[in-house]
């Protein structure tokens, strides 16, 4: 089975009044771009570990406003992040400031943040491998960042700000007709999210999100590819009980792993389990809470819960048994991101772009994102990485049963970095 995680997050720009059009000077035709080229990054490691706590910390606010909605739920913190980091380059005064705190970002000097998202993109790049196939099962690791920009045709776009873009993000922007063919700019957009996703996501932006008055879109896919680094047996996978939050029960079908030399946790009210992929760069960790815990564990999501986690981990064997599970979320952010405390952002009268342009005052009408996963016996559309050796010197005796037949949490992570490519939950696998 091929394994396809797009994760996209659009952000739309709209002019709030409308102005006269001045020629944009910069870029060949269809493009306005610098004529730098994408800096190779050598951020110190210093910036690096900077941004990906960022990240983190950013992921768990976030985590805490969307889980306020019932049911299962997947986003990409890393996708999100990078986007509003595009968008928190053109920004200036209290927008740039309010953007700044809800990134999570103000302890980093603005000069070195974009470099860092530009090192931990390539870092991220550096995972992608093919290993020999495993009993005739393919292993690999796919994995590719792209950052696209859409913007109305004739806007006077700020050289600096596409310096910026150019230099970090690999991307200048592509001129298109918003106020005379916003429908057709729309399919276009649309078009290119296809092509990046295999076609998994084909209608991101939907009819009317874009209008004559939008200005710049910002668009940030995420796509993975990943096997297991050591794939569950087929043979192994039947039905079970899957028991739900209010009790009841579902039959799932849930894959078995005897005897697996892993990496394990416990803690007050719950059990975790680092699963890596091939190259054993990237890993999902599955936090199972206790029975009647689960919003409690939860909960302490943004007070240092993965970290906890992280640093219990210890070489155990596992009887793991878990769910096969496949979701899709399509959600509008605006709501999540005010309550992060981004508010002039939106709006129409206070925000401040003035860093992207000065012909027309900019303010952000929408953001889109939109995550696919899906988990079976051959690997997972997530990613986390970092090189821990399991071996020791010594292995330990006690098989440690892991049912996971409840609501859990699960953290897409670069083990190397710390990133947070995916987070979510699953209250039904069956859903």
């Amino acid at each position: 089975m091929r394994h396809i995680t797009p994760l996209l997050l659009v952000l739309a720009l709209l002019a709030a009044a409308c102005g006269d059009d001045t020629p944009n000077a910069s870029g060949a035709e269809g493009i306005a771009a610098s004529d730098l080229a994408r800096e190779v990054s050598t951020a110190p490691d210093a910036d690096l570990a900077a941004v990906s706590a960022a990240e983190q910390a950013f992921a768990a606010e976030l985590y805490r406003v969307l889980a306020a909605d019932e049911g299962n739920l997947v986003v990409s913190p890393l996708s999100i992040h990078v986007a509003l980091a595009m968008a928190l380059g053109g920004a200036a005064g209290d927008t740039a400031a309010e953007m700044t705190e809800a990134l999570e970002v103000a302890g980093i000097d603005p000069g070195a943040l974009h470099g860092a998202l530009n090192a931990l993109d390539a870092a991220l790049e550096s995972r992608n491998r093919i290993e020999p196939p495993i009993d005739g099962r393919e292993q690999q690791v796919q994995i590719s960042v792209v950052n696209s920009l859409w913007g109305q045709d004739g806007f006077a776009f700020v050289q600096e700000y596409l310096d910026l873009l150019a230099r970090n993000y690999g991307a200048g922007i592509r001129l298109v007709d918003f106020r005379q063919a916003a429908e057709e700019a729309r399919v276009a957009i649309n078009a290119w999210v296809a092509e990046e996703t295999n076609d998994r996501i084909t209608d991101l932006i939907p009819a009317g999100a874009i209008d004559d008055l939008t200005r710049l879109v910002l668009v940030n896919a995420v796509y993975l590819d990943a096997t297991w680094a050591l794939p569950f047996d087929p043979e192994a996978t039947f039905d079970a009980p899957f028991f739900l939050l209010d009790g009841s029960e579902v039959s799932a079908p849930t894959m078995h792993a005897y005897q697996l030399h892993a990496l394990y946790a416990s803690g007050e009210g719950w059990q975790a389990i680092d699963l890596p992929y091939t190259g054993e760069e990237l890993s999902m960790i599955v936090v199972v809470p206790d029975a009647g815990r689960f919003t409690e564990v939860e909960g302490r999501l943004t007070v240092g819960l993965l970290d906890e986690v992280r640093t219990g981990l210890g070489q155990s064997i596992v009887d793991l048994s878990l769910p096969k599970f496949e979701m899709r979320n399509q959600l509008s952010l605006v709501e999540a991101l005010q309550a992060l405390g981004i508010s002039a952002a939106f709006d129409p009268g206070a925000a401040d772009f003035s860093g992207m342009s000065t012909e027309e005052q900019l303010f952000i009408s929408g953001v889109l994102h939109e995550a696919f996963i899906a988990v079976d016996e051959a690997g997972t559309e997530a990613a986390a990485a970092t090189a821990v050796i399991i071996g020791t010197t010594s292995m330990p005796t006690d098989v440690v049963a892991l049912d996971i037949d409840r609501p859990f949490l699960f953290f897409l992570q670069d083990r190397v970095t710390g990133a947070l490519l995916f987070v979510g939950r699953v209250v039904d696998p069956t859903a």
